[in-house]
């Protein structure tokens, strides 16, 4: 098994967010392994993003993750209802990460229907984990697996698979972030892979 290392988080986070793009995500949940492929990211970076959990610095409890080493988790909790998957990039101490929008699922997928409790029609639908907090449900990703270290090649973890030539990517401006300043909710921070049926907002 091949596992995405460290050095591959540790670099400029658009670079990391493009590069995400086709790689393998997978979860081992009770024996059995899930997966799939990283169709939609989006880019936080720095302490100067408005968008971000770590704007001006902050470093509370919950966003304390993004000043942490490259290639960890960061998983919040949202509207009291979702989970978000982010990863952590550039160097320790600078706050920047990932959000893992949407997935294309690969293995598991009868697992991932159930614990998406939706019905088997939809077992390979978009709505399986066309959205981010649809994708940790379907990878059953929660609070536990905040701060988890993704290089170990243990119960969550990346797996290399051939990047997306550059022609197959599109970006465009992140989603849900109308608190953010003019500049930042315009920056095209967000990428998809083109035509994938997976992909959350198409536009």
């Amino acid at each position: 098994m091949t596992i995405l290392p460290r050095d591959f988080f540790a670099r400029p986070t658009l670079t990391v967010a493009r590069d995400l793009l086709g790689q393998r995500l997978v979860r081992e949940l009770d024996g059995q392994r899930l997966s799939g492929l990283i169709v939609e990211t989006e880019a936080y970076i720095g302490p100067d993003d408005s968008a971000s959990h770590a704007y001006h610095k902050r470093n509370s409890s919950r966003a304390g993750v993004m000043f942490g080493p490259p290639g960890r988790s960061y998983v919040y909790f949202i509207y009291g209802m979702h989970f978000m998957l982010n990863i952590v990039t550039e160097a320790e101490g600078f706050p920047a990460a990932v959000l893992i929008r949407a997935i294309e699922p690969q293995q598991g997928l009868e697992v991932m229907q159930t614990n998406r409790l939706v019905s088997p029609r939809l077992a390979s639908s978009p709505q399986l984990s066309n959205g981010p907090a649809k994708l940790c449900q379907a990878l059953r990703i929660d609070q536990k697996l905040n701060n988890w270290d993704l290089t170990l090649g243990q119960t969550l973890w990346l797996e290399p698979a051939p990047s997306a030539p550059s022609d197959a990517i599109a970006a465009g401006p992140r989603v849900g972030i109308d608190y953010a300043q003019p500049e930042d909710r315009a920056a095209p921070w967000r990428f998809w892979l083109r035509g994938n049926k997976f992909v959350s907002k198409k536009t």
